[in-house]
């Protein structure tokens, strides 16, 4: 009976199948998972702000526009809460077949909805409404995907293959752009009227194809192994603010800077290149689909890394890098030059985001016991992404109607962005290679 439990919670070996497969369901299901996410981001930049929120002033329209793009970042800690807490309790897999159910009809349904000049204020409200359920979605997928793979991994490559997870970020993101760019392709008065639906319909195919890998996978050996002890938490969440608040805050905290440039350079860019230094839209798309295209190697590449120099070595140097282009990026941005713009983006996003964020997956993960970890992780990226993240696209672009058009408050804001998250790491523990079964 005792080699029988031991064989139930021992960990795949690196190279072996099973590893390969559990790496690459998590990959594929959480690639649609932020497809259906970033899409939003893109429309928000592109056609929400002429369509759901026409008011007279331009700059106006695009802050309400951001701001329900930021009600998705602020549904997210609901979601890590909701499925933190049944993810610890009954385990990882149960919840990524929930939270892709969710995401895809939320997404399928934007694509559906009456826009402001057919039903008024209503199709603002939906639009919100919708936006907060895919919030929900993929502040519960995040987790659980994470877990699958770290809670299996070796130790000593937990780095590259939890940094692997991400690697579904850009490939949902280049999705996203692909078939917008597609779109937009289209004479300006069919995008308008419904070319832009077309990526959020689809989705309802992706659901399909997500749930199938996702219902395949086996639950991971951690959960297994405390269900068999009985030592699973009854109330996770109560009990990470009542006694583990510090692990909690470092995340929260680690999130800030990679959040805040990834909503910079990634969606606020979008409409800066477009409304105030008039270049086409397929500019500015093109930075982004190559930086996510790079993204597909250089995750991983700083997910090895961080095995071999440590996880805190990594995140102080894309500090470092946030601070330090803070202010270059707007005066390369300003050249119009489209070679220059696209450069400016790939670099931007690739060292000022995609260090942290390949990193983090590992990184969260091991600063919570196995009994918390769901929650714990979850509510810490997602609150960072939250507070950063959501509010930053919003933040930008009202600070610079307060400038009159200066980008400088932008850049110092994330400035502090960057030196939050230096402070987090440094108080936080180095995990790299630790036992966290």
């Amino acid at each position: 009976m005792a080699i029988t439990e031991h064989m139930a919670v021992t960990a795949p070996s690196a190279g072996s199948a099973s590893m390969r497969r559990i790496v690459w369901s998590s990959v594929i299901g959480t690639a649609v998972e932020w497809y259906d996410f970033l899409i939003y981001a893109v429309a928000t930049a592109l056609v929400f702000n002429k369509l759901f929120f026409p008011v007279g002033d331009p700059a106006l329209a695009t802050i309400a526009a951001f701001g329900t793009y930021a009600v998705g970042f602020l549904a997210r800690p609901l979601g890590a809460a909701i499925f933190g807490h049944l993810g610890d309790k009954h385990g990882r897999k149960a919840m990524l077949a929930s939270t892709i159910i969710i995401m895809g009809l939320g997404t399928f349904c934007i694509g559906l909805l009456p826009t402001y000049e057919q039903i008024g204020i209503a199709a603002p409200i939906l639009l919100i409404l919708l936006r907060f359920l895919q919030g929900i979605g993929i502040g519960g997928e995040w987790g659980g995907a994470v877990l699958m793979v770290v809670e299996n991994a070796p130790p000593k490559k937990r780095g590259l293959f939890g940094s692997l997870v991400q690697v579904g970020n850009p490939i949902g993101n280049l999705a996203a752009l692909g078939i917008f760019a597609v779109a937009s392709q289209m004479p300006e008065s069919e995008f308008i009227t419904w070319g832009w639906r077309i990526p959020f319909l689809l989705s309802i195919l992706l659901i399909g194809v997500g749930l199938f890998i996702r219902l395949r996978l086996e639950e991971t050996p951690a959960f297994r192994q405390l269900k068999a002890k009985q030592e699973v938490a009854r109330m996770p969440v109560l009990e990470i603010f009542a006694h583990h608040r510090r692990p909690f805050f470092t995340a929260v905290g680690l999130k800030i800077a990679e959040i805040s440039y990834a909503s910079i350079a990634g969606v606020f860019v979008i409409s800066y290149a477009t409304q105030k230094l008039g270049m086409p839209r397929a500019t500015i798309l093109n930075g982004v689909m190559a930086s996510s295209f790079i993204a597909l190697f250089s995750i991983p590449f700083f997910g090895w890394l961080s095995d071999k120099w440590g996880r805190k070595t990594m995140f102080y140097l894309s500090c470092l890098f946030c601070m330090g282009f803070a202010f270059p990026m707007f005066t390369l941005l300003d050249t119009k030059d489209p070679w220059i713009v696209t450069a400016t983006v790939v670099v931007a996003i690739s060292f000022g985001q995609m260090v942290m964020f390949g990193i983090g997956a590992p990184f969260y993960s091991e600063l919570f016991t196995a009994r918390l970890r769901y929650s714990g992780a979850s509510l810490g990226f997602q609150i960072g992404a939250a507070i950063s993240g959501g509010l930053t696209p919003f933040i930008a672009a009202s600070l610079m109607t307060w400038s009159g058009g200066a980008t400088w408050p932008i850049s110092l804001y994330l400035i502090v962005c960057a030196l939050i998250t230096a402070y987090a790491t440094f108080k936080a523990p180095e995990t790299a290679g630790t036992d966290i079964s």
